[in-house]
């Protein structure tokens, strides 16, 4: 049976509320300025969620379906349901991957769900750019995608300021309030139109950057953990349980790999489908221009944050090369390789302990996450990985008891050997002499000048 609604279309931008699921409260904020400058009436991040939310969810998504999914699904008909909202004037945004993954279906299911909940009226808009459901795509235009863009590589590089300087901060909550000033003036940029063009990345880059390094900070050995998993439970506070807030009151250092990273993830995988499986080679290579783009803003941003003090992320085309010998870059579904890669770089980066981020239902997730640890503790010894199932059955104090077992590990690893970047045990083989067909990391790359 079809789960008709109504699409939101671009008649509706002056006066309808758009309520979209807030995965990354840092980057949203500023996105979320960036939609309302360019048209759209109101944009209203749905905020954190709950037990019941997660419960009614499960009333309209089988349990068999990924987290996620429930929870999105739930939150959307609880704001339905608060009163809050002229429900005749709401609209409701999700996002589509568009690949193998479940998540591109969660439309169908929300559709659904409206139509089990008396909501059938309330039209359904689609982020998505791989073209799935045409009719109910989004009114983008060329100058709010650059705001969106800008506010995703801002929102990554306080996302990181923010984690590494709280963890060592002289006057408790001085990183938090930085952070806060730093959205509302970019989000003010955003709305006036200014800083939003790539050639204005790295003015506001350095801004930033000499910013936090002026808050007082005294470094003391801590435990450093990094954060990664499936999209969604990776970011979001409310599918991971505010992760991030229970680590740093434990006392350790956080790291998470930025919103981009799976950006220039979704783009790779593009120029590696032409290799792999022999699809489109037109797209592969407005792909591969477009990763040469995203790779020049990533190393302009961690030259900056080098320049002052801060831990930086090499380059995306290094993390391509990490999972070699583990997994192929063929592996792209339930953030595939990605995971791989992250932990690697992560690992090798002072981050020996990993928390891999995981919904109970996610197949691919599982293989690309914990089907990759025991090759990766072969190759690294030290390295710390705890892969923690989030699902509507799991327990908090499941979930928090095997981090801490985690975390005391790492303070054990901590007094043993300090902080320090791990190296394989394996002797490297030269990668650069491999002809391009016989190499793992996909078609040499071209360097492009970006102005």
């Amino acid at each position: 049976m079809d789960y008709l609604t109504p699409n939101f279309t671009k008649d509706m931008l002056a006066d309808y509320t758009l309520l979209v699921p807030n995965m990354c409260p840092i980057h949203f904020s500023m996105v979320k300025a960036a939609m309302e400058s360019e048209g759209y009436h109101k944009v209203e991040l749905l905020g954190s969620g709950s037990s019941e939310v997660t419960q009614l969810g499960l009333k309209y998504v089988h349990n068999d379906t990924c987290y996620p999914a429930l929870i999105i699904i739930g939150q959307f008909i609880d704001a339905l349901n608060s009163g809050r909202y002229d429900t005749h004037k709401v609209g409701l945004l999700i996002t589509q991957s568009g690949g193998g993954c479940r998540a591109s279906n969660y439309i169908k299911l929300l559709r659904k769900a409206l139509v089990r909940s008396g909501y059938s009226y309330v039209p359904v808009a689609s982020a998505n750019v791989s073209g799935l459901e045409p009719g109910s795509i989004m009114p983008w235009t060329p100058k709010m995608i650059m705001k969106v863009f800008a506010a995703v590589e801002y929102g990554d590089l306080l996302m990181a300021l923010r984690n590494e300087v709280h963890a060592y901060e002289v006057h408790a909550g001085d990183a938090d309030a930085h952070l806060q000033a730093w959205i509302e003036r970019i989000s003010g940029w955003l709305r006036e139109g200014k800083n939003y063009l790539i050639k204005d990345f790295s003015k506001v880059f350095e801004l930033i950057a000499q910013d936090f390094a002026s808050i007082p900070i005294r470094r003391v050995p801590k435990v450093k953990v990094g954060v990664v998993g499936e999209i969604y439970v990776k970011f979001s506070p409310t599918g991971n349980n505010n992760l991030v807030e229970f680590l740093e009151k434990e006392g350790a250092e956080v790291n998470m790999p930025g919103l981009m990273g799976y950006c220039e993830y979704c783009c790779a995988n593009w120029v590696n489908d032409t290799k792999y499986y022999g699809i489109s080679p037109k797209m592969g290579h407005y792909a591969k221009i477009g990763l040469n783009l995203l790779n020049s803003i990533g190393n302009r941003m961690s030259k900056i944050m080098k320049k002052y003090g801060f831990y930086a992320p090499g380059s995306f085309k290094d993390l391509m090369k990490k999972p070699q010998g583990i997994l192929e870059l063929g592996t792209k579904m339930g953030e595939g390789w990605l995971l791989t890669g992250e932990m690697l770089e992560l690992i090798e980066g002072g981050y020996p302990n990993i928390i891999c981020a995981q919904p109970f239902g996610c197949l691919p997730n599982h293989i690309a996450g914990k089907g990759v640890i025991n090759k990766i503790r072969a190759l690294y010894p030290e390295a710390n990985i705890t892969p923690i199932d989030y699902d509507p059955s799991a327990t908090k104090v499941n979930q928090g008891n095997r981090i801490k077992l985690m975390l005391a590990v790492g303070r054990e690893n901590l007094e043993k050997h300090g902080n320090h970047p791990l190296h394989r045990v394996e002797e490297e083989k030269e990668q650069d002499s491999l002809p391009e067909e016989d190499n793992p990391s996909g078609p040499e790359w071209k360097t492009e000048k970006v102005s």
